[in-house]
């Protein structure tokens, strides 16, 4: 009888079992059921969807082997729902572009979402965003971005710079962080109305949280988040250092908003915070408006962190490139020294007048690709793009580097040619393929300042320095993927000339 009750208990517990499991596969399959005239893609399995087909190492060039096999427009399963992926300047440009109304958001990425809410530049959606957006680049531009006015700042930090690798005397280091010391402190006399010392503890270790918290996005950990939140916001993992990072991050910017407040002159604001407090107090009745500290610390961190880490990491990939190409490096050279001389700084109307370092730094930030996928947008209302109809709702990528290497916007797309932006008679020459900015709604709102800065501190550094590898060590183009796809850590030698 005992025998026969407990087969009876273990054919219920069988039958529950089976039962969940095929209403749990069901209900996968009707959440997510392909819609009508969608794009194609793989088979993806119950609950994993594509995971298994990933790897987040170098996603950007598997969307390469998916674009030969499913076209241009094609679609998987990650990050917790299907997405799409547009490849190709044609296509890209059509989306972004030509319905660039309809691709405007962000989707809400669980791990994002926890950290940020819908505040800050990067990550919100709707009237807030925009609001915040306008108001960044009118104060910005107030205090001199893109502007003449702000060119002198970037020649004393770039002098800074020269005297921080002479002080190297033509050793072998790694100058990652000096490079992103002196680029974060432009960003930072913008938001902060002060630059730090290279040897400022506090400042170090506010840039290299960043640095840490922005490679560990681009791990399996951040994506699993972004899958599985239910279950990742309760196991312990490099996940949460994620989020451990971004809080030191956030809580330094707060400190910062607070020393502000303490000193705060409405007659004379002196900085991005200033004329953030300015608009607190015009807009304090209104909670919906945005204009509150916690919405100006992520706002603040966001500026930050765009105005240095995207800069600072394509100069780290130019000095690569410039000992991996000695016979470049040696034209820019040439180039500077005919037309600006050694008696003074490059400055920015000298550019016009050097067509092949412009050209170079172009192609650098082609050929670096730092921004390899874009970051995710999601359809505003169903849209057609191409063939394909894609519902209201949906995630997609933009996928830069398809535009970036376009055999057909390309002469030589996978090789470092500077020839890309000059035409026959050595003039330079801009080309619509370009996107390393992004491109539609969404373009880097910081795009000026950074043009600015990449050719300032490049014709600067290549002025005063002749660049070479550690001797008997061979320069490599290895890179690595996080949030931003930089060169892993080298050293050169700073030579003077």
């Amino acid at each position: 009888m005992t025998v026969l009750l407990c087969i009876s208990e273990f054919l219920d517990i069988k039958s529950v079992l089976l039962f969940l499991s095929v209403f749990l596969l069901i209900y996968d399959y009707v959440q997510n059921k392909l819609p009508k005239n969608f794009p194609p893609g793989p088979w993806s399995l119950p609950f994993i969807g594509d995971m298994h087909r990933i790897d987040f190492s170098e996603m950007h060039l598997q969307f390469f082997k998916f674009a030969e096999k499913y076209g241009d427009i094609f679609t998987l399963r990650a990050l917790g729902s299907r997405m799409v992926v547009f490849n190709g300047h044609k296509v890209v440009r059509e989306a972004y572009i030509k319905q660039g109304e309809n691709f405007v958001d962000r989707p809400s990425l669980p791990l994002f979402s926890d950290i940020y809410g819908n505040k800050g530049l990067v990550a919100s959606n709707g009237n807030s965003w925009k609001q915040q957006r306008r108001f960044a680049l009118h104060t910005l531009r107030n205090f001199g971005l893109g502007k003449s006015s702000l060119e002198p700042s970037i020649l004393q930090e770039c002098s800074y710079l020269n005297e921080a690798f002479a002080n190297e005397q033509g050793k072998p280091f790694n100058p990652q962080w000096l490079v992103i010391n002196a680029v974060s402190n432009i960003i930072s006399v913008l938001v902060f109305s002060d630059r730090f010392e290279y040897s400022s503890n506090d400042f170090q270790s506010l840039l290299k949280n960043i640095k840490e918290a922005v490679i560990l996005e681009g791990s399996i950990w951040a994506q699993l988040y972004n899958t599985f939140p239910w279950l990742m916001r309760r196991v312990p993992g490099p996940h949460r250092e994620i989020i451990s990072l971004w809080n030191k991050v956030i809580d330094f910017v707060k400190s910062k908003i607070e020393d502000h407040r303490a000193h705060y002159d409405p007659s004379d604001p002196k900085d991005y915070i200033d004329c953030f407090l300015g608009e607190m107090e015009k807009w304090k009745d209104d909670e919906a408006s945005g204009f509150d500290v916690d919405n100006l610390s992520i706002c603040t961190l966001d500026l930050f962190v765009a105005g240095s880490e995207t800069t600072s990491t394509t100069m780290y990939w130019a000095l690569l490139y410039m000992i991996n190409y000695p016979e470049i490096q040696r034209k820019v050279q040439e180039e500077l020294d005919r037309v600006v001389g050694s008696s003074r700084q490059p400055s920015t109307a000298d550019r016009e007048n050097l067509p092949y370092t412009n050209a170079v730094i172009h192609e650098i930030q082609r050929f670096s690709n730092i921004i390899p996928i874009n970051l995710p947008r999601i359809t505003g209302q169903d849209t057609q793009v191409g063939d394909y109809n894609i519902p209201k709702g949906t995630m997609v990528f933009g996928n830069l580097t398809s535009v970036l290497f376009d055999e057909t916007q390309w002469e030589t797309p996978h090789t470092f040619n500077p020839g890309h932006f000059l035409d026959a008679e050595g003039k330079f020459i801009r080309k619509e393929a370009f996107v390393v900015f992004s491109l539609g709604k969404r373009v880097c709102l910081g795009e000026q300042l950074a043009r600015m800065e990449l050719f300032l501190f490049f014709s600067s550094l290549l002025q005063r320095f002749s660049f070479s590898p550690s001797e008997g060590v061979e320069p490599s183009l290895e890179f690595e993927l996080g949030s931003v796809l930089g060169p892993k850590p080298y050293q050169l030698r700073a030579v003077p000339r």
